[in-house]
């Protein structure tokens, strides 16, 4: 697998090494050791996988505490992921990172904890799975308002679908930091 890293500290995107033949294609999505030698040494507890329709953003989610590092791959169509860092100390805070994972591309993005993630949908569908470095707990559930002018995320989207929590987001200065 290739890593590649951002300006902004933390954050990598994952190409395995995909294996083509006339049946398909065969990669390895997750091997600790692997991983824990290229830099990523957590230890995963939870994989999600959701399914969302075209224009719809998720996010911006984080947990409090003890916060979640995540690994997002696509299973099927195609997203526009989102990392904005949140760390209080980070010289980079408030700054976001965003890359376009499909199931065509195979590749993943790595968010350590202290980031908030969120994505579109670009496909007319997508399956999402993320694996999580801590258990969901709606006391730790946080969100921020994902058009907070204050970030300026360039979204591919002007009029997405949202949930309810998702529309009704605090914007990030006044957020609860981790």
């Amino acid at each position: 697998m290739q890593l590649q890293s951002f300006p902004i500290k933390g954050l990598f995107v994952i190409q395995p090494k995909v294996f083509l033949d006339a049946r398909g294609f065969f990669f390895e999505s997750y091997r600790k050791s692997r991983y824990a030698d290229a830099g990523i040494d957590v230890e995963f507890v939870q994989d999600n996988v959701s399914f969302s329709q075209k224009n719809t953003v998720r996010g911006l989610h984080y947990q409090a505490v003890p916060g979640q590092a995540k690994l997002i791959s696509v299973l099927q169509g195609c997203i526009w992921d989102v990392a904005v860092d949140i760390r209080p100390q980070s010289p980079t805070c408030g700054q976001w990172q965003a890359i376009e994972l499909s199931a065509d591309n195979y590749q993943q993005f790595f968010i350590p904890v202290g980031f908030a993630h969120g994505y579109c949908v670009l496909s007319d569908t997508a399956r999402v799975q993320y694996k999580v470095s801590a258990p969901y707990d709606p006391k730790e559930e946080r969100s921020i308002l994902w058009n907070d002018p204050a970030l300026a995320v360039a979204w591919p989207v002007s009029h997405p679908i949202l949930s309810d929590r998702d529309r009704q987001a605090p914007l990030f200065q006044r957020m609860e930091l981790p």
